[in-house]
């Protein structure tokens, strides 16, 4: 299930390409997204274990590994998502239901071609384009 650290994490990153380094600290960031500076620490920390972040000791602020038009939002999604599918099949369904023993395999396929679909659509947009949509 996708939740909110994936937005969140994509308006860290715009703040962090827009604002001049100093001035983006995870209290200015908190701020922006109106959550605590714990919140964006961990997800910042995320996106540095990822690579898409990176900050130096002593110097407030991150900067961006690379240009914003060469991080997908896929890159992002990955970051910040645990490592499950998007869709979850419910465990343990009745064996002797005609319906319980059959829904795993009839779902499989389409739960998978529906998070490869989305996993391809997040590839092919950028950071840089949602900063463009937000007339950045």
């Amino acid at each position: 299930m996708i939740n909110s650290r994936f937005a969140v994490a994509i308006h860290i990153l715009s703040l962090i390409a827009s604002g001049p380094r100093e001035k983006v600290t995870s209290e200015y960031i908190a701020g922006s997204v109106n959550t605590n500076p714990v919140v964006i620490r961990r997800i910042t920390g995320m996106l540095k274990k990822a690579g898409l972040l990176q900050s130096q000791v002593g110097t407030p602020g991150a900067v961006l590994t690379r240009d914003p038009v060469e991080i997908s939002l896929l890159d992002i999604y990955l970051a910040v998502q645990e490592k499950e599918d998007l869709f979850s099949m419910h465990e343990n369904p009745n064996p002797q239901c005609p319906v319980g023993k059959n829904i795993q395999s009839a779902l499989e396929d389409t739960f998978h071609t529906a998070q490869t679909a989305m996993e391809k659509e997040l590839a092919s947009k950028s950071l840089q384009d949602i900063r463009t949509r937000m007339a950045l």
